[in-house]
């Protein structure tokens, strides 16, 4: 046997067993993620929401929200923040140097004035030039801080410090909460009591073409735009199924950067987010995850499959690559942070199943996709492909995919439903049929983008343009 023949044989059979140890993970997850969330239903048909919005006792949050160039949506975001239903609330917007209008706008909306405010600083961070409280007693829950521009880690960190209270949420700015969000994520630290909650996440949703009037999402409707259709698909994949069976495990390694709560004493004992990378959300869940292990502190990660949280999505292929590309540096720069855990018994499930999945499956997944595309046209040059096999395997693949999102738009429809019409739900069906082609190599590419600018040591976020909500787009830069 030639080594041309040896060599594409070993190739072969590791992309088999690769591939095949892939599709055992999604049908895990896909039929692990039922349980816990029939069981977080069931729980919460039994809890009166009305209660714990009255009491004078729930735990005490502060809203962190860092803002950079956000003026075209700033006002009615924050509109969406001051009316949850929370009793014991600060709401803190950081402006990180912003060099649009974000300041004026909101000093102008909220009567805003510069107010004397406690700092404890006990995370390093830049500069605070001003923090400015409201005039008007209405706003009495607002908190603005202007800061020296410094990046999202480091305007969380300022968040941190000027923060009064116990918990603390993290959201991005542009986004639109339910009005009871912060109730349903505060739940899981009040429930256990042999097991301490040091994080909770919620499920994000695409607020593309959706109704929002005065900071409120009023109705919801199926982006208009394939890109944004194609992730609201995406992130029902992700937060109904895959989130919600690492949950159950206690193995979850990512918080979304646009909607988690924390036990605040545990993150700055962690020493706060880390802004040498451009993945802070997952790298602080890691860390705390990491510290709870390591002083063998029986501990939770929690997740909420209720969508709490609407945010803009990338509507165009240059912002959405970004996206992607960014997302791919901060995976790679948390695994290669916390490498001790990869397959250290020591941190249990996170170190045998949570880090191994993400190593091999997440972080790894990009490039041999893109490494086989450029074998498999190597070979079909040679005339080595087999292509009755090769048909019946790509054939399988595809139906596989299909298959699974199918399942979670089933499992979106038998519970939460947010898409009521029928025609939404079909045509979120017919736009996954181009993932294969369209939607997902675009993503591949752009993974492979942020391996070769992680290579440079590029650290920037890139433009981000946004369109606001019914409004004209604005330009972010960080």
């Amino acid at each position: 046997m030639s080594g041309l023949n040896i060599f594409i044989d070993i190739l072969t059979y590791g992309i088999f067993i690769y591939s095949v140890t892939l599709l055992f993970f999604y049908v895990f997850i896909g039929l692990y993620s039922i349980g816990e969330t029939r069981l977080y239903i069931h729980k919460n048909n039994f809890t009166d929401y009305r209660l714990l919005a009255a009491s004078s006792h729930i735990p005490s949050v502060s809203i962190l929200a860092p803002a950079y160039n956000e003026g075209a949506t700033i006002i009615e975001n924050v509109r969406s923040l001051l009316s949850l239903f929370y009793n014991n609330l600060e709401v803190i917007i950081i402006n990180d140097g912003s060099k649009d209008d974000s300041l004026e706008k909101l000093i102008d909306a909220y009567q805003l004035q510069p107010a004397p405010h406690y700092i404890q600083y006990k995370i390093p961070t830049k500069e605070i030039r001003c923090v400015y409280r409201s005039k008007n007693p209405i706003y009495r829950k607002l908190v603005v801080v202007d800061k020296v521009n410094g990046g999202k880690a480091d305007a969380l960190n300022v968040g941190i410090n000027i923060s009064s209270n116990d918990y603390i949420v993290c959201i991005d700015v542009d986004c639109i909460l339910e009005q009871d969000a912060l109730l349903k994520m505060i739940k899981p630290f009040l429930e256990q009591t042999d097991t301490k909650v040091i994080a909770t996440g919620g499920v994000i949703r695409i607020a593309n073409s959706c109704e929002i009037r005065d900071g409120r999402l009023v109705k919801v409707h199926l982006p208009d735009n394939y890109w944004a259709r194609m992730q609201s698909l995406e992130y029902i994949r992700a937060f109904i199924l895959g989130r919600m069976a690492w949950a159950r495990l206690n193995g979850l390694l990512l918080i979304s950067g646009a909607f988690g709560a924390f036990d605040k004493q545990v993150v700055i004992a962690c020493g706060g987010y880390n802004h040498n990378t451009v993945g802070e959300d997952m790298e602080l869940v890691v860390r705390m995850r990491r510290y709870m292990e390591e002083r063998k502190v029986p501990y939770k990660v929690a997740y909420i499959p209720d969508p709490l949280c609407w945010t803009e999505a990338p509507v165009s292929t240059r912002i959405f690559g970004r996206q992607r590309n960014r997302w791919t540096r901060g995976t790679i720069e948390t695994l290669q942070l916390h490498k001790v855990m990869f397959f250290n018994p020591r941190y249990h499930v996170l170190g045998m199943l949570s880090y191994p999945y993400w190593f091999f499956f997440e972080m790894l997944a990009p490039p041999i996709e893109f490494i086989g595309f450029f074998v498999f046209v190597i070979m079909a040059f040679l005339g080595i492909i087999e292509w009755q096999m090769f048909l019946a395997l790509l054939t399988f693949i595809i139906a596989f995919g299909y298959m699974y999102s199918a399942f979670a738009a089933l499992m979106e429809v038998i519970t939460y439903n947010m898409y009521r019409r029928k025609t939404d739900m079909a045509k979120l069906l017919i736009t996954a049929l181009t993932e294969p082609f369209i939607f997902h190599p675009f993503g591949v590419w752009a993974a492979i983008k942020g391996y070769i600018d992680l290579i440079r040591k590029k650290k920037s976020w890139g433009e981000m343009t946004r369109q606001g909500f019914g409004q004209s787009p604005a330009i972010k830069k960080q």
